[in-house]
C-alpha cells in the first residue's frame, strides 16, 4: 500500500520547478514521489510565451541578477544560477531532444515554437528516472514533527484523505498567477502553516487599466521603440524601451508588463500612478519641430492639419494625438501657429496615461512576494525553519522581468532543490 512506502523526497506541485527537481532526484538515487492536483503536470509550461515557451535568457550572470525584482532577490538565487545556468538548462534540453533557438533579447525559444516540447520533455525526464506521479490529488498539509518533516497529507482523486511519509519535501507549488492552470497560492497556506512568513502576494507582469478618456480610441494599436515612463506621486521611478499595446481599459506589452511590478505596489499603497508615453523617443523637440516645418512646406495649400499628422504618427495615432494638442484636425496646415505646433510636440512627447488598477490574476504571468527569502537557506533551498523541507519556483518571494528570467529561476531552484542537502 502506499502509505507503507516512505520517499526519500515527496515533491509537492507538478510545474516547471518540481517536474526538473523530481526528476533530479530520482536521477540521483533518490525514491521520489511527485503530487500534482491538476489532471495533467506542467500546465502552465504550455502557456508561456504565448504558447511558444521562453525559457530562460542568455544574457550574462550579472545581467541576469539586475533583472530580479524582489528585495534580496538577486543576491538569494546567485547561487541556484551557478548552480544551473542557463548553458546548462539549454544543454538539458537539448539531450531531452529539444531542439532550440535564441531569439531577439538573447530569448531561448523551442525551434519548432511549441511550449509543449519543453512540457513533454520535462515530464518524459521523470518518466525515464522512474518518479512515482500522483495526478488529481491534493496536498493539504505537510506533515511536521520535532522541527522537521516526515510526509505531507493529501486528499486522493476518489476524495480519500491518506498520507505520504517522506524524509524531504519540497513545495513547488507556483504562486497565484494563471489560476486555471493550477497555481492557486496552495503552498502559501501549507508553509504559513508551518511556521513560514509569507510576504504578501500580488500580480507582477501584468497589464495596467487607465482612466484615460480616450483609451478606446487607441483599442489594438501597437507600437514599437517607445519609451514609457512610470511616474509615482508625480515622481519618475521607472523607464522602459520597447513594445508597448492598447486595449480599451488600458496598456500591456513589453515595456508595461517591466514596469508593472512597481506601478501594482503603488498602486495598493493608494498613490497616484501614470504611465507617460514618449512617442518619439530618438527625437529631441527641436528635431521634431524642424520636422514639422519642412512638412508643412511640402504640402499642397489648404491642406488638413490632420494630413500633416498622418506623415509623423502611426494610423492609429492621429486623431489621438490631435485632440491631446486641442488642434483642429480640419485646421489649414499651414496657419498652425508655433503655439499649436508646441502643442503638437508636447503631445507626441508626453502621453500621459493616469493608471488606476491592473489586471486579475488570470493575466498576471508571475507573483510577487511569497515565502520570505529570509527563511530559506540559498545554498541548499532548504528551511532554515523545518529540516527537510525544501521550497522552488514561483511559491518563494522571488520575481523578475518578462524574458525568459522567472521560468530560469524555476529550473534553477528546482534543480539545486533536488540535491537534498543538508
Amino acid at each position: 500500500m502506499e502509505e507503507e512506502i516512505v520517499y526519500d523526497l515527496v515533491v509537492v506541485g507538478g510545474g516547471a520547478a518540481g517536474l526538473m527537481a523530481a526528476g533530479w532526484a530520482a536521477r540521483d538515487g533518490a525514491r521520489v514521489l511527485l503530487i500534482e492536483k491538476m489532471e495533467k503536470s506542467a500546465r502552465k509550461v504550455n502557456i508561456t510565451g504565448k504558447g511558444r515557451c521562453n525559457l530562460t535568457n542568455m544574457c550574462s550572470s550579472e545581467e541576469f541578477l539586475a533583472k530580479i525584482r524582489s528585495e534580496g532577490g538577486a543576491e538569494f538565487f546567485t547561487h541556484s544560477l551557478k548552480t544551473f545556468t542557463p548553458n546548462a538548462l539549454c544543454h538539458f534540453f537539448k539531450k531531452q531532444g529539444v531542439k532550440l533557438e535564441e531569439e531577439a533579447g538573447r530569448r531561448i525559444f523551442p525551434k519548432d515554437g511549441k511550449a509543449f516540447e519543453i512540457s513533454d520533455a520535462l515530464r518524459w525526464w521523470c518518466a525515464d528516472n522512474e518518479v512515482v506521479v500522483m495526478l488529481n490529488t491534493k496536498v493539504e498539509e505537510i506533515l511536521t514533527a520535532g522541527g522537521r518533516v516526515y510526509g505531507v497529507s493529501y486528499t486522493n482523486k476518489r476524495g480519500f484523505r491518506r498520507k505520504a511519509e517522506a524524509r524531504a519535501v519540497l513545495l513547488a507549488t507556483g504562486g497565484a498567477s494563471y489560476p486555471a492552470t493550477g497555481s492557486t497560492g496552495d503552498g502559501y497556506g501549507m508553509a504559513d502553516r508551518v511556521g513560514h512568513t509569507i510576504v504578501p502576494v500580488r500580480p507582477s507582469l501584468v497589464a495596467l487599466k487607465s482612466s484615460h478618456p480616450k483609451m478606446s480610441e487607441l483599442n489594438g494599436l501597437r507600437l514599437k521603440n517607445i519609451r514609457a515612463t512610470l511616474v509615482v506621486d508625480d515622481e519618475p521611478v521607472g523607464s522602459e524601451f520597447g513594445e508597448i499595446e492598447f486595449s480599451v481599459r488600458g496598456v500591456d506589452g513589453p515595456v508595461i508588463l517591466r514596469l508593472s511590478r512597481a506601478a501594482v505596489d503603488a498602486l495598493i499603497d493608494e498613490r497616484r500612478v501614470e504611465i507617460v508615453l514618449d512617442l518619439k523617443p530618438a527625437l529631441e523637440e527641436d528635431i521634431i519641430r524642424a520636422r514639422i516645418g519642412r512638412e508643412i512646406e511640402g504640402l499642397e495649400p489648404k491642406t488638413f492639419a490632420i494630413d500633416l499628422l498622418r506623415k509623423m504618427l502611426p494610423r492609429g495615432l492621429v486623431y489621438f494625438v490631435a485632440a491631446s494638442a486641442d488642434i483642429n484636425p480640419k485646421a489649414w496646415a499651414d496657419r498652425l501657429s508655433p503655439e499649436e505646433i508646441d502643442r503638437i510636440i508636447g503631445a507626441m512627447k508626453h502621453v500621459s496615461l493616469p493608471i488606476v488598477d491592473y489586471g486579475p490574476w488570470e493575466q498576471a504571468i508571475v507573483t510577487a512576494g511569497g515565502v520570505s527569502l529570509d527563511e530559506v537557506d540559498p545554498e541548499t533551498m532548504q528551511s532554515r525553519l523545518i529540516k527537510g523541507l525544501y521550497f522552488a519556483g514561483e511559491v518563494l518571494d522571488l520575481d523578475a522581468d518578462t524574458g525568459g528570467y522567472n521560468l530560469q529561476m524555476a529550473f534553477s531552484t528546482g534543480r539545486l532543490a533536488s540535491q537534498l542537502k543538508q
